[in-house]
């Protein structure tokens, strides 16, 4: 299964409790599109949010966000990790 690193903007302000409700959602549906999300990290004062995940396709990565009323602004596939 290919990586996707995606990108999330507008969230200023997001503390550590919306996060991880924001990725608990996520992980509620996740297996109906096929998508394993790993971590996610956000930034409060740019109110950017990155999530890292493994999935079929970025379409799919997206499906799952706009799902859970999150959609990325960009995804972007990994395909090289260390």
């Amino acid at each position: 299964m290919a990586m996707f690193m995606d990108v999330h903007t507008g969230m200023m302000g997001i503390t550590k409790e919306q996060l991880m409700e924001a990725h608990r959602a996520d992980l509620a549906i996740e297996g109906q599109e096929g998508v394993h999300f790993k971590s996610a990290w956000a930034d409060p004062d740019s109110g950017v949010v990155y999530c890292l995940s493994e999935a079929p396709t970025a379409e799919a990565v997206q499906r799952v966000h706009e799902r859970t009323g999150h959609p990325a602004a960009e995804i972007h596939p990994v395909p090289l990790t260390v």
